[in-house]
C-alpha cells in the first residue's frame, strides 16, 4: 500500500517517489473498513466498475439516536453523475449487503445513509476480537522498516530533545511491529569526525584514566575541547582596525595561535584514528563505551527497546563516503565548486555540499551512505528519521538527493518512502526551550528522575488512604508503580500531542490520576483487574482471563463501549499510516472514558447471570485493549494503583 505523507503540516521533509496510500485497503482494520468494503463494492456496482475506487465516507455518528456509523458517499458523489443525492443514496441501500453486520439502513435529510449495527453481530465481532489478536490485522510485507530514533552524540549527555526523538521512535517501532513488519531500530550516533578527535586528544593531553571516567566528566572534557578550538579572527581584525592597542591585539593573536594549534593537534589524532592507531582506537572505544552505558540505562528507565543490537554510529558509514562521492560524480549529479564537491538541485539555488574543499566529508555526505544502506541492505520500503523539526531542509536535500541517483528504491526495486518525523521542543513554564537556571540544556536523566520521585509522591499519597488498593504494599512495590507512573506521565504527555508541536513541561498536570494523562489510564486498567480480581477470577499480567465468552449487548453502556474496542485495529493500523502516536494516545483516553461510564451505568459485580458473565467479559477485553495500547507507547501498566 502506498502513503502520502502530509509535508507541509507536519513539518515533514517531502517523500520520494511516493504515490498516495489506498487507506481504504481490506487489509486495514476495524469495524469502519469492514463497513467501507461492503459500501465501495455496493457503490461501484450503482455507478459502474470503471471508475477509481470511491470513498464510501464511513463516518462515527453524530448523534446515537440515528446509528452508529454514517456513510456520506451519496452527497459527495451525486453531482459527478447527474443524479440526486437522496436518488444515488436510495440505490446504493438497495446494492449494499450489510448481512450479519448491520440492521436495515436508513436515509436521513438529503442522502445520509445511518447505520446501526446488529447487537448479534457486535457479540459475534467482540467474541472473534476476544479470541483472535484484538481487532489487529498484520501488514503482509516482504520488506522491512526502518525507524531512526535517539541519536546521540558520543562524550555528550541526553538533553530533553532526546526524549522526543528516543520515545516517539520506540512508539512508532512498537505499532509497526505490533502489525507483524520487520522492524529496524538504527540509534544513528554521533562517533566520528573532528570534535570527537578533539575530546579524545583532551582526555590524552590531560592523562584521564579513560576505565574510570563518567559521562559527566566526559561531557566536560567534550565542552573544554571544543572552547580550546575556538578563534577569534574577527576580533583580531576588529582590534587591529581600531588600533585597539598592542596588549589587546597580542592576547588575540595568543588566543587564535593556540586555537589554531589545538586544531592542528585534533586533526593530527583524527589521522591517527582514521589509520587505525591501536592505542587511540581503544581509547576511542572506551569513551563511546562510557557514552553507551548511560543511553542503555535511560532507555531502561523510560522503558524504551533500545540496546547496542540497535545503535550504528557514523563511523560504521567512514568507507562508505568516498564511493558516496565518486557515485554522484559518475552519475553527473555532483559538480566541482571552488575545490568542493556539490549536489545542486532544479528547484532551489541552495546546493548540498558532500565534500569539502579539503577532502572532508560531511553529515549529508554520511546520511546519503545511511539511506541507502538501510534501503537496500537493510531492505526497507519505509525510513522513518525521528529528527528536530530544524533539521527539515538537509533531510529536504538528502532525500531528493536520493531519488535523483535512485538510492529509494529497495534491491528488487521497490519504492522506498523517506519521511522526516520533525519534532517541536520541550518549552519551561516561561515557553522558551527547557533549561536550567544557568542556562544549560536540561540532561535527560534528571528530568526522567524529578519524574520518577513525582510519581513515587503521588503514589504515596493515595495508599495512604486505607480505602486504596495500595495501601498496605512495601516500600519496593510503591517505588515500582511510582517509578511506573512518573515515567507514564511523561511519555504520554509528549506522545499525546501532535509530534511537530511545542510543548510546556509540566508535573504537576502529567502526573494527575485524572483528565487526558498516562495515570489516568493506568488506572483505569488497575481498576479493571481489580473489578476481575473480586469476581474470583485469577487475571493474569497479560492475556486473557476470561475464555470464550457470549458477549450479550444491550444497554446504552455495553454499545459503546463495545464499538470503541472494536476500533482498535484500525486505530493501531491508523497511527502505522499517519505516523502519529497521539490517535493512539485518543483512543486509550475515549476507551477509558467508555469504561467508566459502561461500569457507572451498567453493574457487573451485582448482575445476574448470564449477562454478569457478558460483562465480566467485557471489562477483561477492555482491560487487554488498554494494555496492549499502553505497551505500544512504551508504559507500564501496574496491577494496583
Amino acid at each position: 500500500m502506498e502513503y502520502c505523507v502530509e509535508t507541509e503540516l507536519r513539518y515533514r521533509a517531502r517523500p520520494m517517489s511516493r504515490s498516495p496510500k489506498n487507506v481504504h485497503s481490506e487489509e486495514a482494520a476495524g469495524i469502519e473498513a469492514a463497513l467501507a468494503v461492503r459500501f465501495r463494492r455496493a457503490i461501484l456496482e450503482v455507478l459502474g466498475s470503471g471508475q477509481e475506487s470511491p470513498d464510501p465516507q464511513i463516518r462515527t455518528s453524530g448523534d446515537p439516536k440515528h446509528g452508529d456509523f454514517q456513510s456520506n458517499a451519496a452527497m459527495a458523489l451525486a453531482k459527478a453523475h447527474g443524479l440526486k443525492p437522496r436518488e444515488l443514496a436510495e440505490r446504493i441501500v438497495a446494492a449494499v449487503d450489510v448481512s450479519g453486520l448491520a440492521g436495515p439502513l436508513e436515509i436521513a435529510g438529503p442522502g445520509f445513509i445511518n447505520i446501526r449495527l446488529d447487537a448479534a453481530a457486535l457479540g459475534e465481532l467482540l467474541a472473534s476480537m476476544a479470541t483472535g489478536d484484538l481487532g489487529v490485522v498484520p501488514q503482509v510485507r516482504p520488506h522491512g522498516v526502518t525507524i531512526d530514533l535517539c541519536g546521540v552524540n558520543v562524550a555528550k549527555q541526553m538533553h530533553v530533545g532526546h526524549l522526543r526523538a528516543t520515545i516517539i521512535g520506540d512508539c512508532l517501532a512498537r505499532v509497526f511491529a505490533r502489525l507483524g513488519r520487520r522492524v529496524h531500530r538504527e540509534n544513528h550516533l554521533g562517533d566520528w569526525g573532528l570534535p570527537i578527535a578533539m575530546t579524545l586528544a583532551a582526555l590524552r593531553t590531560a592523562r584521564v584514566n579513560l576505565d574510570r571516567i563518567t559521562l559527566a566528566d566526559l561531557n566536560a572534557a567534550y565542552r573544554r575541547a571544543q572552547a580550546a578550538g575556538q578563534s577569534d579572527e574577527k576580533g583580531l581584525a576588529a582590534a587591529r582596525a581600531l588600533h585597539s592597542g598592542p596588549h589587546r591585539i597580542a592576547e588575540l593573536e595568543a588566543q587564535n595561535d593556540a586555537a589554531l594549534a589545538w586544531i592542528d593537534e585534533a586533526k593530527s589524532t583524527l589521522l591517527r584514528l582514521q589509520a587505525g592507531d591501536a592505542e587511540l582506537v581503544r581509547d576511542w572505544k572506551k569513551i563511546i563505551d562510557c557514552t553507551m552505558r548511560e543511553v542503555f540505562e535511560t532507555a531502561v528507565v523510560l522503558n524504551v527497546i533500545l540496546g547496542p543490537e540497535h545503535s550504528r554510529g557514523e563511523s560504521f558509514y567512514r568507507d562508505r563516503l568516498a564511493t558516496v562521492v565518486e557515485d554522484f560524480m559518475e552519475a553527473g549529479l555532483a559538480t566541482e565548486d571552488a575545490g568542493a564537491i556539490v549536489v545542486k538541485f532544479p528547484d532551489r539555488e541552495r546546493p548540498m555540499l558532500i565534500r569539502k574543499s579539503d577532502g572532508g566529508f560531511l553529515y549529508a555526505t554520511t546520511d546519503l551512505a545511511a539511506v541507502r544502506f538501510r534501503v537496500q541492505e537493510l531492505d526497507s520500503d519505509r525510513v522513518v528519521y525521528v529528527v528536530d523539526a530544524r533539521q527539515r531542509d538537509h533531510f529536504k536535500d538528502v532525500f531528493e538527493a536520493c531519488h535523483m541517483i535512485g538510492w529509494d528504491r529497495t534491491a528488487d526495486g521497490e519504492p522506498s518512502e523517506l519521511v522526516h518525523l520533525g519534532f517541536g521542543a520541550v518549552l519551561g513554564a516561561d515557553k522558551r526551550p527547557l533549561k536550567t537556571r544557568s542556562g544549560e540544556n536540561v540532561t535527560l536523566v534528571s528530568l526522567l528522575a524529578e519524574a520518577v520521585a513525582r510519581g513515587e509522591q503521588e503514589v504515596r499519597s493515595r495508599a495512604a488512604d486505607a480505602e486504596s488498593a495500595t495501601h498496605g504494599l512495601s516500600d519496593m512495590e510503591l517505588h515500582a508503580i511510582g517509578r511506573a507512573v512518573g515515567i507514564a506521565a511523561v511519555k504520554y504527555a509528549d506522545l499525546s500531542l501532535d509530534v511537530a508541536r511545542d510543548y510546556v513541561f509540566d508535573l504537576d498536570r502529567m502526573v494527575s490520576f485524572q483528565g487526558d494523562t498516562g495515570p489516568y489510564i493506568q488506572y483505569a486498567h488497575a481498576r479493571i483487574r481489580s473489578i476481575l480480581e473480586k469476581a474470583g477470577i485469577e487475571v493474569p499480567f497479560e492475556g486473557a482471563a476470561i475464555g470464550s465468552a457470549t458477549f450479550t449487548i444491550a444497554e446504552p453502556g455495553e454499545r459503546d463501549l463495545a464499538l470503541t474496542l472494536l476500533a482498535y485495529g484500525g486505530v493501531v493500523a491508523e497511527v502505522a499510516r499517519t505516523l502519529e502516536p497521539s490517535r493512539l494516545c485518543a483512543y486509550l483516553q475515549r476507551l477509558a472514558n467508555a469504561f467508566n461510564g459502561f461500569y457507572h451505568d451498567c453493574p457487573v459485580l451485582r448482575a445476574a447471570e448470564p449477562v454478569r458473565s457478558s460483562r465480566l467479559a467485557l471489562c477483561d477485553l477492555a482491560r487487554r485493549v488498554l494494555h496492549d495500547g499502553l505497551s505500544l507507547l512504551g508504559v507500564e501498566a501496574p496491577p494496583r494503583m
